[in-house]
């Protein structure tokens, strides 16, 4: 029985890494949330909430990859644990560079606070937006539950989003043609579904590197997916 303990103890470290991975991705949607609310509905309360959950993303960042590299060094894991711990690095720093992205977009709606915004293009944002929220979720989920089909349906999600931004810079430019005193707060809206499109991107990202952890496969392999999700159901 003794020779079970140090496994059972560095399972045990495994486990609290997920669990910082799992609340740096509720905080991130939190952050993510607020950031909205603040865009469709400004409040200075809001924009503060959303930038001190991202200071609070970067502190959480830190202290993971901190005790990532110690468990590392004194448990020199192997295979799909060390693939594990690399993971969890590369997810927080996705889930931080989301927060980062949704300060971008609570300090960017104090410009348009008292603008009319014409619908076709808030139109695009706001589905944009909704989209993009599911993408995160699905995302934390997939990693957590090493859900290969959650993965597949973010790449989907993120060909929408694409196609959304497309549109949204269309539309965007068609306003500011119409309504040249538009132009000036016009351009933020373009940040936004930037910002927007980042954040799905990263949401992906997190997607890529959870095949990793599973398959062993390099991150990018989208040509494949459909393959190695039937490998791992025959498992």
């Amino acid at each position: 029985m003794e020779k079970r303990y140090p496994r059972v103890r560095f399972q045990k470290k495994l486990n609290y890494l997920k669990e910082d991975v799992e609340e740096m991705g509720q905080t991130s949607l939190y952050a993510y949330k607020k950031a909205l609310e603040a865009f469709i509905d400004y409040d200075a309360v809001l924009v503060k909430e959303v930038n001190k959950a991202n200071d609070k993303l970067y502190e959480m960042n830190y202290r993971l990859e901190q005790k990532a590299m110690s468990v590392i060094a004194s448990e020199q894991p192997v295979a799909k644990d060390l693939r594990f711990i690399e993971t969890c690095i590369k997810v927080s720093s996705h889930l931080k560079r989301m927060g980062g992205l949704a300060s971008n977009i609570a300090d960017v709606a104090k410009h348009i606070k008292d603008e009319e915004i014409p619908e076709r293009p808030m139109n695009d944002i706001t589905h944009m937006a909704d989209i993009v929220d599911g993408m995160m979720s699905k995302s934390i989920s997939a990693f957590l539950n090493e859900d290969m089909n959650l993965v597949r349906e973010i790449k989907r999600d993120d060909d929408k989003v694409d196609d959304l931004f497309d549109q949204a810079l269309k539309d965007i430019s068609d306003s500011m043609f119409q309504e040249k005193d538009a132009i000036s707060f016009l351009i933020y809206l373009l940040f936004v579904a930037r910002f927007l499109e980042r954040i799905a991107d990263r949401a992906e990202n997190i997607g890529d590197r959870t095949i990793y952890m599973i398959t062993c496969e390099k991150p990018g392999i989208a040509g494949r997916l459909d393959e190695l999700i039937g490998d791992k159901n025959k498992e």
